[in-house]
């Protein structure tokens, strides 16, 4: 069965609910105890999942790479043409939500906060340029 393509305003909404659902992970199941999230395991999951989220939005904004699969460097490039201030905030969401939560398992809750908050500022800036 062939993948449907989705509308940017579909995208938007899946790329929120990759954030959504993160957050419901760290609040249900993160065990926030004196400023950190103390189960690591709900941290990691919870940094995949809203890091996906990003680049779910971003996928349906650059569309296709042509050869290989895309990785951190495609997006920075991709980013660097567009936008060097939301290249700025991509940086920091790959560094805190990739590198610290998803694969540290690091769950400082003022560092999740504004990891989630960054992702939020990518997610806005493709329905901004994506909106009809």
């Amino acid at each position: 069965m062939a993948k449907q393509e989705l509308s940017a305003q579909d995208a938007v909404t899946e790329a929120k609910r990759y954030l959504n659902n993160a957050k419901d992970i760290l609040r249900d199941k993160g065990a926030k105890e004196d400023g950190f999230y103390q189960d690591s395991k709900y941290v990691k999951m919870a940094g995949h999942t809203a890091y996906s989220g990003v680049l779910f939005a971003l996928d349906h904004y650059f569309g296709k790479k042509t050869k290989g699969r895309k990785d951190v460097d495609w997006y920075k490039a991709n980013l660097a043409q567009q936008d060097k201030r939301i290249l700025n905030t991509f940086v920091s969401v790959y560094e805190q939500l990739h590198l610290v939560m998803a694969y540290d398992g690091f769950g400082d809750a003022e560092l999740v906060k504004l990891s989630f908050q960054r992702a939020e500022i990518i997610i806005d800036w493709v329905e901004t340029r994506t909106a009809a």
